[in-house]
């Protein structure tokens, strides 16, 4: 059984999540500069059974796409070309950030840790993952 990978993509880094192998539970996995990300799937997925992809959809309150926007989609691209066999899909990452500020502060981490931009990252591709497989099972209802 496959897994599915969740990326909180950013224009400097990008925080990786997984799933458990029976898609119920997200867990960080890493961030990785933006830079390197597809040598780091390419690796990754030769290693790993991922099912599917899932990328984080930046929304604005109004509905619209946010700025970065026009920085995913050619990734995006890029990676259906190189994987046309991998299903891609968005998930609505609105208030992913806020989520992650919020659950690291509640871990009761220091306050270094709490402003290490990377692990928000990581932390907000876990809950990018997370409400992904949670729709899935509403759906399924």
């Amino acid at each position: 059984m496959g897994r599915y990978l969740a990326l909180d993509y950013g224009t400097k880094r990008t925080g990786i999540a997984v799933s458990d192998t029976l898609k119920i539970i997200a867990n960080g996995l890493t961030t990785v500069p933006t830079h390197t990300l597809l040598d780091y799937l390419k690796s990754y997925l030769e290693k790993e059974d991922v099912e599917r992809i899932i990328v984080g959809l930046p929304k604005q309150m109004n509905n619209e796409y946010s700025e970065n926007m026009k920085h995913i989609r050619p990734f995006v691209k890029k990676l259906q070309s190189i994987y046309p066999d991998m299903p891609i899909e968005y998930y609505d990452e609105r208030f992913t950030s806020a989520l992650a500020h919020r659950t690291i502060l509640d871990a009761g981490l220091k306050k270094t840790d709490r402003q290490n931009k990377a692990l928000v990252d990581e932390v907000s591709a876990t809950i990018i993952l997370q409400g992904y497989m949670e729709s899935l099972r509403l759906q399924n209802k």
